[in-house]
């Protein structure tokens, strides 16, 4: 096999690759818990047979859809799962054993912690030999056990099959779960360079099988070895072209941090209490940490069984005597769908209608985004709930003078929108 060391530590090290874009996202720990609820809902809806026979509109559509939101790795991810009428695949919404077989899986994954538990249950759907249904539910199951399971599309195969000479083919269970060992042992071979967390050299294997690097010759072509490092840092010196670019856009906009930053603020001016989502406390903001001023612990009552998204809220405000006043979840480039979630787990989880604000807040060119996610069947109770969309246009227009002269949640129930 190649020596990949070199090349696993500039992958790291790329600011465009998929180990900084992806795998250190600070919102990826808030996607694997939404996607693990809307999983939930799929299988709850098959059991109860409330799931239907059509995938647009389903529960299915709304969490696949977020998957493939999930950076350039996963995009293109819900193409396995649209129903293609004169293929009649994947057989999951006209044959009901099918589906609950498909429930089944899911559910079995979702309730087991062993790796072999895994396995025998993706071998039980393999057995059912459902047709179109193949190794990209992997990209489900990945979000349920990142550690047992690797994501898959065609760029990671690619990737594996250049990496270790091997002819990994799509479609396949067999070929998957053979793929699934070779990367383990791949892991384990780089371990100190990758993660536990099969993304990191899922997410290796995707740039290699996207041809952005090139791949060391084997270990004594010496003179192939000089030319690969000079195609080396022609790479890097691209990425660092790429990078720059990135980071003039970013400066471009508001960023994530930055609104959170307002809203704390905000909520401070105005009396309230204020949680930040726990995964967010140590950034940097206004010399300080978002986290500068902040409660440390949510009260008793938002301890929601099952809700294990609620302290991942971005912001929310609290009364003195811990009734939530008002929830803040900022989409500034991120899945619709997580923030909704974890509003929605607050929201019929432990608020009552008369304590209930809550907001999605997101740039200004959003608002058909955020309101094409909402018309989903999935969130048909979002309207009676009433979450609101708070654009980051009026939000900066007015936040000063909302600080200075306001007072409760009038003014800010002024400046969002109804959806």
């Amino acid at each position: 096999m190649n020596s990949l060391h070199p090349l696993i530590e500039h992958w790291k090290s790329d600011p465009a690759g998929t180990f900084q874009t992806w795998f250190l996202w600070p919102e990826r720990l808030k996607n694997f818990r939404s996607i693990r609820q809307g999983i939930r809902q799929v299988v709850r809806e098959i059991n109860s047979g409330a799931f239907g026979n059509a995938y647009r509109g389903s529960s299915l559509e709304t969490v696949v859809a977020s998957v493939a939101e999930q950076r350039q790795i996963f995009r293109g991810a819900d193409h396995a799962f649209l129903w293609k009428p004169k293929l009649r695949i994947p057989d999951i919404y006209e044959n009901p054993v099918n589906q609950r077989a498909f429930g089944k899986a899911l559910d079995a994954c979702d309730c087991c912690n062993e790796a072999e538990e895994v396995l025998e249950a993706i071998r039980i759907l393999d057995s059912h030999a459902i047709k179109g249904l193949g190794p990209a539910v992997a990209n489900l199951l990945y979000f349920i056990h990142p550690t047992h399971v690797s994501p898959f599309n065609t760029a990671i195969v690619r990737g594996f099959n250049a990496v270790t000479r091997a002819n990994v083919k799509l479609g396949r269970w067999d070929h998957y779960l053979s793929m699934r060992q070779g990367i383990l042992e791949l892991n384990r071979e780089h371990r100190s360079l990758l993660s536990n967390d099969l993304g990191a050299v899922a997410g290796f294997l995707f740039d290699v099988g996207m041809d952005r690097y090139p791949l060391p010759p084997p270990v004594d072509d010496t003179v192939s070895g000089q030319a690969w490092l000079k195609d080396l840092e022609a790479v890097r010196a691209q990425s660092t072209t790429l990078a720059r670019q990135l980071e003039a856009n970013q400066q471009q906009d508001t960023t994530h941090t930055e609104v959170q930053g307002w809203l704390r603020d905000l909520g401070h001016s105005l009396g309230y209490r204020v949680w930040i989502a726990t995964n967010d406390r140590s950034r940097s903001y206004a010399g300080g940490k978002l986290v500068d001023g902040c409660i440390t612990e949510l009260p008793a009552s938002l301890s929601i069984s099952g809700a294990d998204t609620v302290p991942l809220i971005d912001v929310i405000w609290l009364h003195p005597d811990q009734t939530v006043v008002a929830a803040f979840e900022v989409e500034h480039t991120t899945s619709i769908y997580s923030g909704i979630v974890r509003l929605l787990d607050l929201a019929l989880g432990s608020v009552t209608p008369a304590q209930r604000h809550l907001y999605l807040v997101a740039p200004d060119a959003r608002e058909a985004d955020v309101r094409s996610q909402l018309a989903r069947p999935a969130f048909s109770r979002v309207t009676e709930l009433g979450i609101k969309y708070l654009p980051y246009g009026a939000l900066k227009e007015h936040r000063e003078n909302i600080a200075r002269f306001g007072a409760g949640m009038k003014p800010i129930e002024a400046i969002a929108r109804m959806l």
